[in-house]
């Protein structure tokens, strides 16, 4: 039984949130944010990425980034750039890209669904980035970016969005990269309720993205509910922020590894060891993306190479038989020695929309990409 809350939004005033609304934090390096910064002064990345107020010479983790964040984050309260709402409400965000619509719920979900796994999570995070993260909302006392969550399509919850689609927007702007965003609220407590009580009949949602965001937001819950033994467990930290999809409108993109070594190998020795799990197709220079399942795409010295899994490695445990699970357990792990990829150096990764051409640009570890991206400072949920 899901419990996914209302909350009292922290939001752009409608006038500039084309402005603020950014991209979330992950999505640049520390230099690319700063340019995007440079391009429009109210971007949320000031906040998500306040190292980029600095010159280099200050870390992205120090002290300072953080107060800076919060401090921020309160000042634009103060301006008007961002209101405040006064009663608890949920939302309905529309993302439209190439003609192609997703519109889910915005509310906060419960830290007790994540840690009793009524929140399911399909990739492992990395320490460093999940640290940061924690002081970002410890520091901030917000959750600041949504936790893109999906969930088996219901029509009760379909019929309540459309419904409700048919008012006035609250928002609705197209963002640099042509895709659509809309906004709607949902008020009045039938409404409210209506929502909730659906929402408990679902028994599994799952991250698809932002896992380490979610991983943060508990963790600075399971630390508010230390420093006050005595919650109730309707604080605001007991939740987090999040967008609710139904399953039938995600579209899901590949997320490509990058491995820095062969692991004191040399290229046919790498090959020969492939094919005890693999059958290999040398394909030429052209890019290769996969459709099949257990069917990958390798660029090996300027080279793209097909990788079919042979049918006896394929285990039949739904998880195990994964794409991603097949190349970690049978490649990377056995192959390469990268056991853990949440904490090895030598493995990154790029991702779906940036495309095969920028294999070269490295990114943070994910299992998956989703299009389009939830932008980050149209929905702020504060934890006092």
């Amino acid at each position: 039984m899901a419990n996914i809350q209302p909350f009292k939004a922290i939001r752009p005033a409608r006038e500039v949130v084309d402005k603020v609304a950014a991209l979330p934090y992950d999505v640049y390096n520390r230099q690319e944010a700063y340019e995007e910064l440079q391009k429009e002064e109210l971007s949320f990345l000031k906040i998500d990425r306040a190292e980029i107020q600095f010159d280099t010479s200050v870390g992205s983790y120090e002290d300072c980034v953080y107060d800076r964040a919060r401090d921020t984050l309160n000042k634009m309260v103060e301006d008007g750039i961002l209101l405040m709402e006064s009663n608890p409400c949920y939302y309905i965000y529309s993302l439209t890209m190439n003609g192609r619509e997703q519109a889910g719920i915005v509310a906060t979900a419960s830290v007790d669904d994540y840690l009793n796994n009524v929140i399911k999570k399909h990739e492992n995070t990395r320490a460093d980035k999940e640290q940061d993260r924690i002081r970002h909302v410890d520091v901030t006392n917000a959750n600041t970016g949504p936790i893109f969550l999906a969930y088996r399509s219901q029509k009760a919850i379909n019929d309540i969005v459309m419904r409700e689609k048919e008012k006035t927007p609250l928002y609705d702007f197209v963002s640099p990269d042509g895709i659509r965003h809309a906004v709607w609220s949902i008020e009045g407590i039938d409404n409210i309720n209506e929502i909730q009580s659906n929402f408990r009949r679902i028994d599994d949602i799952y991250i698809a993205d932002g896992h380490h965001r979610a991983a943060s937001a508990v963790k600075v819950g399971l630390k508010r509910r230390t420093e006050n033994p005595g919650y109730s467990g309707s604080e605001e930290f007991n939740y987090f922020l999040s967008v609710l999809f139904p399953h039938d409108q995600l579209m899901i993109m590949s997320y490509n590894r990058v491995v820095m070594d062969l692991n004191c190998k040399d290229e046919p020795e790498f090959l020969q060891e492939i094919q005890v799990n693999f059958d290999i197709e040398k394909l030429g220079k052209e890019g290769y993306s996969p459709i099949e399942k257990a069917t990958f795409g390798m660029f090996l010295n300027g080279y793209w190479y097909k990788l079919i899994a042979k049918p006896e490695i394929i285990p039949n445990d739904p998880v195990g038989k994964l794409d991603v699970s097949i190349l970690q357990d049978k490649l990377l792990a056995p192959i390469l020695n990268i056991v853990d990829p949440k904490t090895d150096k030598r493995i990154d990764f790029v991702g779906g929309i940036r495309g095969l051409k920028e294999l070269e640009k490295l990114m943070p570890p994910k299992s998956t990409w989703f299009e389009p991206k939830l932008r980050s400072g149209i929905f702020i949920h504060s934890l006092l």
